[in-house]
């Protein structure tokens, strides 16, 4: 009993040290996916292992993760002899399943090593190892101990798919619109009666006419006003511009009167003396040299008799910029202002529809919004509709918002940021701005944005809230792994 227990320690050493110099290297290793299988690619590098003539050394890679484990095609390296009996064997890899082939000690040696093998979940985060059995102990003597290659991480990677709360725009009882313009009427010197003939009269008559016109043929619109109001300049007494300015702007309105029947449309008719308002804003934009003087003159609020001021102006810098301001700025402010307004009737959606592609101005945001919930959220149709949106109602807070969310959709961050600057705060902004931060890596940003908005009243918020918040989490923890 003794001697044997003294042949089984002796053993133990004798594979201890064979165990010891076998250093089977690895290079150039590749692992893919194809559809439900694992491809697994490897140099196995034998150049520093030493197989006795008499001798197997039994190779068998494996996958192993946790309490999961499953072994590979085998690779037999044997020495000379045992080469020889394995070739008259007439064993092979077809039916048996195994690659064998002879160790030339002292040698560099090679092995590509590929085999394919079905894809089970636990793979997806698991190792490649190396069970050698060395002694003939068998594969459950030796598949205990392995030697680690190197790790396979085949986990889909997490893909930002921001959820997000569109803005639903308010129904429009009257869809009402309005087109404004300004015309630059030439009257003979203190006249009222409009020449249409005279100097550039005929060129603003006619815009006058094509703003007009533009409405009167639009078959969805009925013009509900026509307003003007007139301006004379601030040379002369203000009695007399007081005058010319309302004389000149009836004048245009019984001339646009006399081309079209309104109906039942409103025409009113308004004045504003002299235009100082545009005359300081002239002046401040300007680079006059006495531009200073000249506006501490007209934003004086002691100088309360327009006359008055007009006469201080003559009086800067010996009257020089008073001239100029006579030829070149004042004339800009004899000006007739004309606005029609007018009214587009309501749209079903699938009219709509038809229009966002044909004439989209026609159609209020909340039109639009009920031609996007046609298509499936986020595809190209619904995306576009709120392109659509924003570029019609360029500075509505709404339209902005809604296409700073297709932005963020198409993670198109820059394009969502310009957008969200011109919207207002509501829970959806706020909303947002969390996955604006989370889209560009700001995950503790984002967190703290999201996390005020799970408790929302609009559940559309909440929920949307708390799912970027998963997915923030699930980017974190593949951060980790």
């Amino acid at each position: 009993m003794r001697t044997n227990a003294y042949i089984r320690i002796a053993i133990g050493l004798l594979a201890a040290m064979i165990a010891q110099a076998q250093e089977i290297k690895v290079k150039d290793k590749t692992v893919e996916k194809s559809d439900s299988t694992l491809l697994i690619h490897m140099t196995l590098d034998f150049s520093e292992v030493r197989v006795p003539s008499n001798r197997s050394l039994v190779c068998t890679p494996v996958i192993t993760s946790g309490d999961s484990l499953r072994p590979l095609t085998p690779v037999i390296l044997d020495g000379r002899d045992r080469h020889i009996l394995y070739e008259r064997s007439g064993r092979n890899l077809a039916e048996h399943g195994e690659y064998e082939l002879r160790r030339e000690n002292g040698k560099e040696q090679t092995f590509e090593y590929a085999v394919r093998t079905p894809m089970a979940p636990w793979m997806k985060k698991s190792e490649v190892a190396l069970v050698i059995d060395e002694c003939g102990c068998g594969w459950e003597a030796s598949r205990n101990d392995r030697s680690p290659l190197f790790p396979i991480n085949m986990a889909e990677p997490v893909v930002l798919k921001p959820a997000l709360a569109y803005a639903v725009p308010r129904v429009e009882a009257v869809k009402s619109r309005d087109l404004r313009g300004q015309a630059f009427l030439d009257f003979p010197v203190n006249r009222t009666e409009i020449h249409p003939e005279y100097r550039k009269n005929p060129r603003e008559l006619a815009a006058i006419r094509a703003t007009i016109d533009s409405v009167r043929h639009n078959p969805y619109a009925s013009i509900s006003e026509v307003s003007i109001k007139g301006y004379a300049s601030p040379e002369g007494s203000y009695a007399n511009n007081e005058r010319l300015a309302k004389g000149r702007a009836e004048a245009l309105l019984n001339y646009i009167r006399g081309l079209y029947d309104f109906g039942d449309a409103r025409m009113t008719v308004a004045y504003e003396p002299e235009d100082w308002e545009g005359l300081e804003r002239t002046v401040a934009e300007g680079d006059l040299p006495d531009k200073e003087a000249l506006l501490a003159i007209i934003r004086d609020p002691a100088i309360t008799d327009p006359d008055r001021r007009d006469a201080r102006l003559k009086t800067v810098a010996g009257g020089a910029p008073y001239r100029f301001l006579l030829q070149e700025v004042y004339p800009a402010l004899r000006h007739s202002d004309y606005n029609v307004s007018y009214t587009i009737r309501a749209f079903t959606t699938e009219e709509a529809k038809e229009l966002i592609y044909k004439n989209p101005t026609q159609l209020s945001l909340e039109e639009m919004y009920r031609v996007a919930q046609t298509y499936e959220v986020g595809s190209p149709e619904y995306n576009e509709v709120f392109e659509i949106a924003v570029r019609i109602y360029p500075d509505d807070p709404t339209s902005n918002l809604n296409a700073a969310l297709t932005a963020l959709a198409q993670g198109r961050t820059e394009n969502a940021r310009g957008y969200l600057a011109k919207t207002r705060d509501c829970p959806e902004k706020r909303l947002a701005e969390g996955v604006l931060a989370l889209l560009e890596g700001k995950t503790d940003e984002a967190e703290g944005l999201l996390n005020a908005l799970t408790g929302d009243d609009d559940p559309r918020v909440a929920d949307a809230a708390k799912e970027n918040l998963r997915q923030l989490q699930a980017l974190r923890e593949a951060a980790l792994d």
